[in-house]
This record gives C-alpha cells, structure tokens and sequence, in this order.
C-alpha cells in the first residue's frame, strides 16, 4: 500500500522543525557575538571629544619647564591621579587612533582604555611613563607603528609628544620594561604575537622619547 505524496512545493513537518532550529541556531551565535564584542572594542572607543579632564588639582601647568622636561623636584602632576579614573588621552597619528589612558592595569581597567602602570612615573614627567593595552582590542594595530613615529598625551596638564626611538620583543616576565630612565620617556606595551591564541609568551615593546613641550 502506497502512501499519498505530499503536495508539490510544501515542506514536511521535520523540514520545517530542522529550518527552525537552524535559525534559532544562527539567531543565538550572532547574540554571542555581539556581546562579546560590546564587552571588549566598544567601551575601549568612547566619545573622546565628549570627555573632559577633571583629575583634581592637575590643571597647573605651570611647573612644567619650557623643555617639556619636568625638574625631579617639581612633578608635572601635583596629584596622582586614582586607580580607574581617567587621567588623559593618548593619540596615535600615524594609525589615525586614539584612546582614553585609565589609571591602573587590571582587568577592569584595561576593558576602557589604555592602561597606565601606578608604578611608574605620570606622562610628561621625568623617568620611565608605563603605558600598556590588550592586543586585540586597542593595540590591534600596534605593529605597523615605526621608529620616528609618534605618541601624542594629551592631560590636564598639558601635551605631551613623544617619538618612538625603539621597539623590542620580550619576555612577558621581562622587567626592563620598567626600568628608570635618566629623561622623559614613554613605554607602551601589549601581548606579542599579535595573533596569538590564549595566554601570550611575549611582549610588544615601543619606546618613545619625549621630544615637545607641554601645551596648556
């Protein structure tokens, strides 16, 4: 006995059930990755120019030497700023980028911005600046940056340009990273390779100079 065909150009009932979770299936990989991605890259990318520097007591530019080089004896910011709080701007030209700096390098703050390590010295002060950034989400682009290339700061209390005179590869333990320096410098620094899966076994070193005078 021989069963009646179904009509010409109509689904059976497990076609229809096999489509429908196919799209439930499509539907919940692009809600993942959305959230994924709201987690990571957009809270890095906020509306600089809404953002005002309000760090407490950092306006006053006026210890800042006409070299751009603070004394020792005279810091450049008279109040450090808090762990968390934003305490400037970095921009980078030649990739056309430019990124909010948080102080502090933990997890919580490296999902805002560009991190500055408290251990160090505050931008445009003399010693070693600590700069450092995920790979994949504000440092993506890190690699194609140059010697003779530049990192603007920009704070409460004033612009600072720096020009990077080397880039290193080293160990993630590597402490050179953070050594003294006898001048203003910038060190920025992410996981290396760029392209790495997990945990990565290097860092991406630049190491910039500071070459202008603060702005007011």
């Amino acid at each position: 006995m021989h069963r009646a065909a179904s009509p010409r150009g109509r689904l059976s009932p497990a076609a229809i059930l096999s489509l429908g979770a196919l799209a439930l299936g499509i539907g919940l990989i692009c809600v993942a990755s959305y959230n994924i991605w709201a987690q990571t890259v957009r809270p890095v990318a906020p509306r600089i120019s809404a953002i005002r520097l309000t760090v407490p007591s950092l306006a006053d530019s006026s210890t800042v030497p006409l070299s751009g080089v603070a004394s020792p004896s005279v810091p450049v910011f008279p109040v450090r700023p808090a762990r968390g709080e934003m305490l400037g701007i970095l921009s980078i030209p030649a990739l056309k980028q430019t990124f909010p700096i948080i102080e502090g390098t933990g997890t919580k703050e490296l999902k805002k911005g560009v991190g500055h390590m408290p251990t160090t010295v505050l931008p445009g002060e003399p010693d070693n600046c600590v700069l450092s950034g995920h790979r994949d989400t504000v440092f993506t682009r890190l690699g194609r940056l140059k010697t003779g290339d530049e990192f603007i700061v920009q704070t409460a209390a004033g612009t600072f340009t720096y020009k990077i005179t080397r880039i290193r590869i080293v160990g993630r333990n590597d402490r050179t990273v953070v050594v003294p320096t006898d001048h203003a410098v910038l060190t920025v620094s992410t996981c290396y390779p760029f392209d790495y899966v997990g945990d990565a076994p290097k860092r991406y070193v630049l190491i910039a100079d500071l070459v202008a005078p603060p702005i007011p």
